[in-house]
């Protein structure tokens, strides 16, 4: 944990699942394992690939690709407001 109380850095399964872009840590490990997630502009197919503050997610899931810069990584799974403050939408 670092000063802030935070973790340095979180699986990316995990961080999709706080961010409440899937439902369970299970489909986001599916996804990411489908192909349909980059992390930094880079195909991912590992759920365990580690997420830092400041990276760039792009999901691809639900008929829609959304580019996403990591502004916090969580803790837990919160509430829609909660996951909000997580990430910040990018235009692509």
């Amino acid at each position: 944990m670092s000063e802030t109380g935070l973790a340095a850095s979180i699986r990316l399964d995990r961080w999709l699942h706080h961010a409440r872009l899937f439902r369970t840590r299970t489909l986001a490990a599916d996804a990411i394992g489908r192909g349909g997630i980059r992390l930094n502009g880079k195909p991912c197919l590992k759920p365990a690939q580690i997420v830092r503050h400041g990276d760039t997610v792009t999901v691809s899931a639900h008929g829609q690709v959304r580019v996403l810069r990591v502004l916090m990584l969580g803790e837990r799974r919160g509430s829609a407001t909660d996951a909000a403050v997580l990430y910040e939408e990018l235009d692509h």
